[in-house]
Order: structure tokens, then C-alpha cells, then sequence
């Protein structure tokens, strides 16, 4: 069986750290309550460790775009 972070439909997920958070914030103009949010019990994190108010960090792959960022907070509910 392949690991979910492995298959190559899955983008990858990486985890900011907080001084990694507030450059994304501070260039976006934005606050961490604005960002779109993913939920804890997202099978992505069976891969990678995160916690609840943490940034998740999407990179997905376009053959038209090349790579595009998205970024998610984890939630709860």
C-alpha cells in the first residue's frame, strides 16, 4: 500500500513554522483567521504531524502554471 503523501495525485503538505506563518501573513496582508481552513481528520495528516492552528503549506503542480502555493489553517471542525 501507498502512503497518501506519496501518491502521485496528492500535492505536497508541508507544515510553516511560525516565522514562516507571519512572512506569508505579513506579504498577503492578511490574518490567519482569513485563510482557508482544513480539517484535522484530513487523511493527509495520518503523514505529516500537525496540530490544530497550524499553516499547511500546498504545493500543487499545473503542466499550464507550473507549481502554484496554497495555504490552509488546520481546524478542528
Amino acid at each position: 500500500m501507498v502512503a497518501i503523501n506519496q501518491h502521485r495525485l496528492v500535492p505536497v503538505h508541508t507544515v510553516l513554522t511560525e516565522e514562516e506563518t507571519q512572512e506569508m501573513l505579513d506579504n498577503l496582508s492578511i490574518t490567519k483567521s482569513e485563510l482557508p481552513k482544513i480539517l484535522i481528520n484530513d487523511p493527509i495528516f495520518n503523514e505529516i504531524e500537525a496540530k490544530t492552528g497550524d499553516v499547511i503549506c500546498i504545493d500543487r503542480f499545473s503542466r499550464i502554471t507550473g507549481t502554484s502555493k496554497y495555504y490552509r489553517v488546520v481546524v478542528n471542525e
